[in-house]
């Protein structure tokens, strides 16, 4: 069974990864983080990649890279293309919320696979889901009695699907825990592609 680390800081993909059953390790690596696409399906694919490459640079200085599964994540939210990240501030978030309510957006993650194989040889995947996520009309106090509870400070687009604002959320169309941050469905089968094994 090859070692698989997770690029990413993120509590909720981690949580994602061990619902369903993999074994993994952590290395986030503090690279800046640069893109040149300019739409929201292109950069999260670009994104994800670089991070996974991040880390692969980081742990190969170190041991090399050998029978190792890398994977890199990232989610925006959008709404008309308007890309959507983590509010700086409550007023931020007010914007985004208000922005967001009574209407639909898109939520994007995408994930790239790098798989090193025994020699060292690396296979990359690099893949984009999008969920068209409804959002119910709200209230001014509804908006700022959620801002209140602290949550929506750390996530893009001022919300997250799993706590509070799931009172809000009209419908969703595609993968529900691509929102919360990693379709792990879609990454359940591209590690089954590249070999398998890697669930218990």
């Amino acid at each position: 069974m090859k070692r698989i680390v997770l690029g990413s800081a993120s509590p909720r993909r981690r949580e994602l990864m061990t619902q369903i059953g993999l074994e993994f390790e952590v290395v986030v690596s503090d690279k800046e983080e640069r893109y040149d696409s300019t739409v929201p399906q292109e950069i999260v694919k670009e994104l994800a990649l670089m991070k996974a490459e991040n880390v692969a640079a980081e742990l190969g200085a170190e041991h090399g890279l050998r029978d190792t599964v890398i994977i890199g994540a990232d989610t925006i939210v959008a709404v008309d293309d308007k890309i959507l990240g983590k509010p700086k501030d409550e007023a931020e978030a007010f914007e985004m919320l208000t922005e967001l309510q009574g209407r639909a957006h898109q939520v994007f993650t995408g994930t790239a696979i790098l798989d090193y194989d025994e020699d060292g040889v690396c296979q990359i995947l690099n893949h984009v889901v999008e969920t068209k996520v409804y959002v119910h009309a709200m209230e001014r106090d509804e908006i700022l009695s959620y801002i209140k509870s602290g949550e929506p400070l750390d996530k893009a687009g001022a919300y997250g699907i799993q706590g509070a604002f799931a009172a809000y959320i009209d419908r969703i169309e595609g993968d529900y825990y691509n929102v919360v941050g990693l379709p792990v469905s879609c990454l359940y089968q591209q590690l089954k592609q590249i070999g398998g094994g890697y669930v218990e």
